[in-house]
């Protein structure tokens, strides 16, 4: 078992002020791998336990690359990891209410978490639903043509429909 998806208990590290740093290779985690394309790269980083209000907290940095699939073209594009986020690890739902609202709320079950699922929870918000190059920035990637830039059709024009109405009449 890899050492990022070992379950780590928030009580203990949060009263602490307990620091764990981490590498991993994003193909790795099951989180991120349903991802249309998959995503390659990785990422390297920190967490800082603490505990505010009678809340424990996490502080993430991480930094990396990711290795998407252009919805447009359809090759790789590299998309640069740098977040930073405050969350508020909570046992269950009924404690998420008390979180404060500058800070997101996680749920931890049982008191416990691991790296990989805090890191897969900030990729899942950080990375483009539908990635896609900028515009200009990859000679593959070009916008689709528009059907009125394309050149006209020669010949009669087939439509299938035409006679719908006059057979649904009798």
């Amino acid at each position: 078992m890899p050492p990022w998806s070992q379950p780590l208990d928030v009580e203990r590290l949060s009263r602490s002020a307990g620091e764990v740093a981490f590498a991993l290779a994003l193909a790795e985690l099951p989180g991120l791998r349903s991802r249309r394309g998959g995503i390659a790269g990785s990422v390297q980083g920190r967490v800082q336990f603490g505990r505010e209000q009678d809340l424990a907290i996490a502080e993430l940095s991480l930094t990396g690359g990711a290795t998407l699939e252009c919805q447009r073209c359809m090759r790789p594009m590299q998309q640069p990891l740098d977040i930073r986020a405050r969350v508020a690890l909570v046992a269950s739902e009924a404690e998420a209410e008390r979180v404060p609202q500058e800070l997101e709320a996680v749920l931890a079950p049982g008191g416990r978490t691991t790296i990989g699922a805090l890191v897969t929870e900030e990729l899942l918000l950080a990375l483009p639903l539908v990635p896609l190059h900028a515009q200009g920035t990859d000679a593959h990637c070009a916008p689709a043509a528009t059907p009125a830039a394309a050149a006209p059709v020669q010949g009669e024009t087939h439509r299938p429909f035409a006679r719908l109405g006059e057979l649904l009449k009798r």
